[in-house]
């Protein structure tokens, strides 16, 4: 069974467990109107830091997720798991390795109906992502197009995300990888700091993630969500269903 926690999500806040936000900050990103807060980071996440966090996001009604890439931060309590790959990368742990590693010990206790793979592209080689994955952000938009291909047709893997982590990408190529999706969900993530750039990115893909503008400039990580929402229903006015 495919899970479905996430599938309607068009504006996702992601909060880094190990980065510090405030009580007042906390609460105007779990009342905005985001459909999802969606917890992890790629360095200094640990279970404590992530136990607090969630005991803190659990306080509002929002949906929250986990992204899992360490199985000794796998908390229990929240509405659904990620279990990221990375696909660009030579370094096997990273696609397959830490996640067969973690099933061999805690697969008969995964709750398999929250629980979604979710293929990276990294496309930020200044990124921490790529440089703790190891990932070859160089690639060609031909490459690109047949990793999604590969996660999308052959693995059958539900979610894709397109990481440019810090820059804003390239929304061409974005629309062109979600219009040769079968199935899986196109997420974006990367450099959204304006309502212009979230109305753009809410354009290409399926859903975006707005994360490192919270803690640099809220005010305008705020405006995202609605000009994420205004997009879709643009979309929707001409007949293109995401």
């Amino acid at each position: 069974m495919i899970p479905s926690f996430y599938q309607h999500w068009r504006h996702v806040f992601k909060l880094d467990p190990d980065r510090e936000i405030s009580d007042e900050a906390l609460d105007r990103v779990c009342l905005s109107g985001t459909d999802a807060i969606l917890v992890g980071g790629s360095s200094g996440v640990t279970y404590d830091n992530t136990v607090d966090l969630l005991s803190r996001i659990r306080r509002y009604e929002s949906p929250c997720a986990l992204e899992l890439s360490d199985p000794a931060c796998a908390v229990p309590g929240f509405d659904g798991y990620f279990i990221p790959m990375v696909l660009n990368t030579p370094r096997r742990e990273w696609l397959i390795g830490r996640q067969t590693e973690a099933l061999a010990e805690f697969g008969h206790l995964m709750p398999w109906e929250s629980v979604a793979g979710e293929a990276y592209i990294v496309l930020n080689g200044e990124s921490t992502a790529a440089r703790v994955s190891g990932a070859d952000a160089s690639i060609s938009a031909a490459q690109v197009l047949a990793y999604a291909q590969l996660a999308d047709r052959l693995w059958r893997v539900p979610v894709l995300y397109m990481e440019y982590s810090g820059a804003f990408g390239d929304m061409a190529l974005v629309r062109k990888v979600r219009d040769e999706l079968n199935q899986a969900r196109l997420v974006y993530g990367g450099g959204i700091r304006t309502a212009a750039q979230a109305r753009e990115a809410a354009s290409a893909a399926h859903t975006i993630v707005v994360g490192n503008a919270i803690y640099d400039d809220l005010e305008a990580a705020l405006q995202t969500v609605g000009a994420a929402r205004a997009a879709h229903e643009q979309a929707k006015e001409q007949g293109y269903v995401f």
